[in-house]
């Protein structure tokens, strides 16, 4: 590993510049640690997928996404494969316009040379420069990336929280709504009602959120289909691909190419 990232990356924010980017590498399994950034940042890796935990819920992000991630997030990011971090620091009130939550976007071919090449800047580059220009089209790239559903709120009410976990950790746990309410001894309402305050979605849509999450985590590590479908609590593999060619545009053996 380069260094402990909790030190290198506040050279990059004591620059007087509006943008920085740093580079850092991580072997398999490793852990940044929680620690936050007091400016925005677009966390992307050119190789490796990343699973990033918050307060807010988790995010899992191959090197075809980024997750621009809100000033003070305090956040751990865990690898999965040899991680080769690319990372742009933002100044939100000087650069406006970006996304106002943590979310994970599209990276295009353009955006990602662009973040490779934002590495090489140096702190001090010169406004109206070159260096200047490119990393003010980092942000416009940012600016027009499609905003892709992959995140998981997790809520704060004791109740819930601890349905959420359940099914994390045990994704294929079929249970319903009704028997979640037997065990809990609240009503059905109640849950339901829970799931829209503290998470903005319905139950059905939440489990089905972390299954998507579980299996791209899986899907990195290039487990089979079929084997990651039962574990998600489908009955076959072609149910399971339905759903997450409907999330995503594309059945989970193209997901990563």
């Amino acid at each position: 590993m380069q260094g402990d990232p909790t030190q290198k990356h506040l050279d990059f924010h004591d620059t007087h510049r509006a943008m920085a980017a740093m580079d850092i590498n991580y072997p398999d399994g490793s852990s940044t640690g929680w620690h936050s950034h007091p400016r925005g940042q677009l966390l992307y890796a050119i190789e490796g997928v990343m699973i990033v935990r918050s307060a807010e819920g988790s995010w899992v992000v191959p090197p075809s996404r980024a997750l621009w991630l809100a000033a003070g997030l305090e956040h751990d990011v865990r690898m999965s494969g040899e991680v080769k971090i690319r990372t742009v620091f933002i100044d939100a009130t000087a650069i406006r316009h970006l996304p106002e939550k943590s979310c994970v976007i599209e990276v295009s071919p353009l955006l990602r040379e662009l973040i490779v090449a934002a590495v090489d800047v140096p702190l001090d580059y010169e406004e109206g420069s070159r260096d200047d220009r490119l990393m003010r089209l980092v942000a416009d790239e940012v600016r027009v990336s499609d905003i892709l559903p992959v995140h998981l709120p997790m809520p704060a009410d004791a109740r819930i929280k601890l349905i959420c976990e359940a099914v994390s950790e045990d994704p294929s746990d079929t249970s319903t709504v009704g028997e979640w309410s037997e065990r809990l001894n609240v009503t059905a309402k109640t849950i339901h009602r829970l799931f829209s305050k503290e998470t903005g979605m319905s139950f059905g849509r939440w489990r089905e959120q972390a299954r998507l999450l579980f299996a791209l985590r899986r899907l990195a590590n290039g487990e089979r289909v079929i084997d990651i479908a039962f574990d998600c609590g489908y009955a076959s593999q072609s149910a399971f691909t339905a759903m997450f060619r409907r999330h995503f545009g594309k059945p989970p053996s193209e997901f990563y190419r």
